[in-house]
């Protein structure tokens, strides 16, 4: 029985190992396995769907547009029903903010892609409600009824004070009233770009700035306040200022902010200061690349300034391609890989990447792999109620690193629900374009012949 047991253990180690053992002559080495921190594979177009449908019906149940009298709890239908007490039905997220007018843009942008006119529907009604219900606010604040002190609904797009208020939104309303699902929008849609035009804050020379942390300041995500809307204004109206004014800002702000030798922004300049602390904060360079995107997408393509744009846009993608992590993701500052890895940034640079294919503005073979990374990458943090984890929440500007390294991250910061939308509607369009495939263990992009 020992001698058994002995042959056994020889067998078991001796044997067995030499026979399974892989080496160059008798296994092809390049073809192992590869043990890859997150998907590598071809993005599937029914799972697309079914995470975006999972983002989308938690959006839809955590953000009511209904008024309601706080003391009674009754739905509030008439303006001869408004009294102090009458407050927006609680929610998860704000559906004025700027964070909500990329949602809207985003639904509208899956709406054309997936044919699914549920996702039309939840941004009807939400813009709907601002246009009916905004007026009536503003009435009341006008007669001293209401004070800028009181907490009253809709405080943004009723009395706006930053391009924040109302510059997303507007672009989202134009982009529904143009494809024909809404009407009543364009009071809303005017009050919106009269603030954006006439009111808010500029250099002499006519940039649009701000005045906080410090005087005479640029914020790169201002691009995204105001510029998608002027483009959307444009088209419109057909009044070339609109245009004419977007692409000034874009030129002022890229000739200030933008780094050349990296291909990255730098997220905040300011007009006192001799030296100007570049920190290339992963979502500021995501609202530039999305606001170039959005000129592009509405630029005649005749126009005299849209080489300057479409090779801005260009040498932006090489910038942040190259700095793009092996798990999908980029980093909270884009050139620091201790930094952590951040999800509402990398759904921006996956839409954007995605769209430049889709349009011919990017070359297919060489972007969509970038791009079908970063989606694997941002399906993972979607959960199962539908939640995006791994956002950076709301972030000023400062001038020292610990600020951008430590910003805390929450499955309700608002600013990752739009970007994911917008990643898996157009990654779901690019799969209508051709196909990925693993090919010699590298994932391959083939457009369709």
């Amino acid at each position: 029985m020992k001698q058994l047991t002995f042959l056994s253990i020889f067998i078991v180690l001796f044997v067995f190992p030499k026979a399974q053992e892989k080496d160059d002559v008798n296994t092809p080495l390049h073809l192992l396995p590869a043990n890859y921190p997150t998907p590598y594979k071809s993005p599937d177009r029914a799972l697309i769907k079914g995470t975006l449908d999972r983002v989308f019906n938690y959006l839809n149940h955590s953000t009511p547009p209904v008024l309601i009298n706080k003391n009674t709890g009754q739905v509030v239908t008439s303006k001869d029903d408004i009294t102090p007490d009458v407050i927006l039905q609680k929610g998860t997220f704000r559906i004025t903010s700027y964070e909500w007018g990329v949602v809207y843009s985003a639904l509208i942008n899956a709406f054309k892609q997936t044919g699914d006119s549920a996702y039309m529907q939840y941004v009807r009604d939400r813009h709907a409600f601002i246009a009916q219900w905004s007026p009536v606010f503003r009435e009341l604040l006008n007669k001293g009824t209401l004070s800028l002190k009181d907490d009253f609904p809709l405080r943004q797009p009723v009395a706006p004070h930053a391009l924040d208020d109302g510059g997303a939104v507007a672009a989202s309303m134009i982009r529904s009233q143009q494809l024909g699902f809404s009407r009543g929008l364009r009071p809303q849609i005017d009050f919106y770009l009269d603030y954006i035009s006439n009111k808010e804050f500029r250099f002499a020379d006519n940039t649009i700035a701000r005045n906080r942390p410090l005087e005479n300041t640029l914020w790169l995500d201002d691009l995204y306040m105001a510029l998608p809307a002027l483009m959307q204004m444009g088209k419109l109206t057909g009044k070339t200022a609109y245009f004419d004014d977007a692409l000034f800002q874009l030129e002022s702000y890229a000739s200030k902010m933008f780094v050349t030798e990296k291909g990255l922004f730098m997220h905040g300049w300011v007009n006192d200061m001799t030296t100007h602390p570049a920190f290339h904060w992963a979502r500021a360079n995501g609202w530039a690349l999305l606001t170039m995107t959005e000129i592009l997408d509405a630029l005649p393509v005749n126009h005299p300034k849209r080489n300057f744009v479409l090779t801005l846009f260009r040498k932006h993608v090489e910038g942040l391609v190259k700095l793009q992590d092996g798990t999908g993701f980029w980093h909270q500052l884009l050139d620091k890989p201790d930094s952590y890895l951040e999800t509402s940034a990398t759904a921006i640079y996956t839409y954007c990447l995605a769209k430049g294919c889709n349009e011919g503005w990017l070359d297919k073979l060489s972007f969509a792999p970038a791009a079908a990374l970063g989606w694997n990458a941002v399906s993972t943090k979607v959960n199962a109620s539908g939640q995006v984890e791994g956002t950076c929440v709301g972030t000023g500007m400062a001038f020292d690193p610990a600020f951008y390294y430590h910003r805390p991250v929450s499955k309700f910061a608002a600013h990752g629900y739009g970007p994911v939308i917008y990643a898996a509607s157009e990654m779901y369009r690019l799969l209508g374009k051709g196909e990925f495939k693993i090919n010699d263990s590298a994932l391959i992009f083939y457009p369709n012949k």
